[in-house]
């Protein structure tokens, strides 16, 4: 029973709208089917809204560009059969911008309109923001994960700021990372030189 419930949900799960295949039983919670999180209905994105989408560690981003469509930064790892790994990301030097459908962008992960940064930096127009992002779409432009990413990418497109939280929060925790060993390193140091002065 198990497997066929199991069955159901990818059923349910797979269709452009949430449907009960009709010999399956009632799914009603997130905690009996996590895949209703990701296939919750999401608000309908505006054109220039920002995409966030949640890959296994890391984040992906794009911009709606209206009828369905975002425009996004595709290095290796988000081309279609290369899973998607932050590593492919970082050993490559190049990505292509892509104009594709949210929904095989996103594909099984789940993902949120998040336009995070309005309150400090005026948006640009919507017609601007998408006009912006048409006339990328087919470029190969240089790729850094550390630099010039795809957060960095939709960032400039909406606000004509390049930034990207990921980066500076990655940055942040190697530095509170680096501390917490130097700490721990002293104070192991310390621990065993007292422990010979006193033998």
């Amino acid at each position: 029973m198990a497997q066929s419930a199991s069955r159901c949900r990818q059923i349910i799960s797979q269709g452009p709208e949430r449907q009960e295949a009709p010999s399956c039983p009632a799914v009603t919670s997130r905690a009996e089917d996590p895949a209703l999180e990701r296939t919750e209905m999401q608000p309908e994105p505006k054109p220039g809204d920002l995409i966030e989408i949640f890959r296994w560690g890391y984040r992906h981003w794009a911009v709606y560009v209206g009828d369905g469509f975002v425009v996004h930064l595709a290095p290796p790892s988000e081309y279609a059969g290369a899973g998607a790994s932050s590593v492919m990301s970082a050993l490559t030097d190049k990505a292509t911008v892509k104009k594709e459908l949210l929904s095989e962008v996103v594909g099984r992960d789940r993902y949120r309109v998040n336009n995070k940064h309005d309150d400090k930096y005026p948006p640009l127009p919507p017609g601007k923001i998408v006009q912006r992002a048409l006339q990328e779409v087919g470029k190969d432009v240089l790729y850094k994960l550390s630099s010039e990413n795809c957060e960095h990418f939709v960032n400039e497109l909406r606000y004509g700021i390049p930034r990207s939280d990921q980066v500076t929060d990655a940055i942040t925790a190697v530095g509170v990372a680096s501390l917490a060993i130097a700490g721990v390193s002293l104070i192991s140091y310390i621990v065993s030189r007292n422990r010979r002065q006193n033998q």
